[in-house]
């Protein structure tokens, strides 16, 4: 069975940054792609950004200006960890920041939620202005 466990959220003010981790364990990591997504207050969940399962190839949400540079997802098979870090950060940028892992290995990053089948609890992200 697939555990996710987010870790690194809180509040920080605009401008700020926070890194974000998130530990799985219960399959081979380095085999399946990762996601972040996000969810607002009164908001669907949305895509935030993926890593294939080789770390090779990213893909990052392209509304708005949330993909200018901002955001950065890596992995690190060795802890069985991916993070998001996430700079100069936006009052817009508060929800709930949840973890995904993809259903099948060997992928490469994918936005679309439903190819992910197990996620995390979430991590709260507040960015005051």
């Amino acid at each position: 069975q697939v555990r996710l466990i987010e870790s690194g959220g809180g509040l920080v003010q605009a401008g700020g940054s926070l890194r974000l981790s998130c530990a799985a364990s219960g399959r081979t990591f380095s085999a399946y792609a990762m996601g972040w997504f996000r969810q607002a207050p009164g908001k669907e969940r949305e895509f935030v950004a993926a890593l294939s399962w080789s770390g090779s190839n990213t893909y990052y949400a392209d509304y708005a200006d949330f993909v200018k540079g901002r955001f950065t997802i890596s992995r690190d098979n060795a802890k069985n960890t991916v993070y998001l870090q996430m700079n100069n950060l936006k009052p817009e940028d508060t929800a709930v920041y949840y973890c995904a892992q993809h259903r099948d290995p060997f992928k490469p990053a994918q936005a679309r939620q439903t190819n992910f089948g197990s996620w995390g609890q979430g991590t709260q992200v507040t960015v005051s202005s």
